[in-house]
């Protein structure tokens, strides 16, 4: 199986945390499309859900919302997501990925949109060491 980096935002603190996806919890994220929400009990957090807002290959390709599929593409882009134009009416040809989550991804970003009982702090705090 995959693993996955995931990056959990939290808008309420404004604090991200960083976490790994293995197996079923990676399974989870595969064929979601980034600006889906899915439920994160398989990361270890019941009663949250979250939304996918971005994601990136081992390339650090970025997946575009607006692009079907799962492929890689090269776009003429003005703008967005995978160009940022230096000048007014500069354009590029830019390499970027469908929004369909696959195996090829190494990151995903995501935030959350529904709490559970419990804080992200207690759920994702690092083990103390001695």
């Amino acid at each position: 199986m995959v693993d996955f980096k995931v990056v959990l935002s939290d808008p309420k603190t404004g604090r991200s945390f960083k976490m790994t996806a293995s197996g079923g919890a990676a399974g989870a994220f595969i064929g979601q499309r980034v600006g889906g929400d899915l439920d994160a009990t398989p990361l270890g957090l019941p009663g949250y859900r979250v939304k996918i807002t971005g994601a990136s290959d081992r390339n650090g390709t970025p997946a575009r919302r607006e692009l079907p599929g799962a492929g890689r593409r090269r776009l003429l882009l003005a703008g967005g997501v995978g160009f940022r134009p230096v000048c007014d009416g500069q354009r590029a040809r830019k390499a970027v990925r469908g929004s369909e989550i696959t195996q090829d991804f190494v990151q995903i970003n995501a935030k959350v949109t529904q709490y559970g009982e419990k804080q992200l702090d207690e759920l994702l705090a690092p083990p103390a060491t001695e």
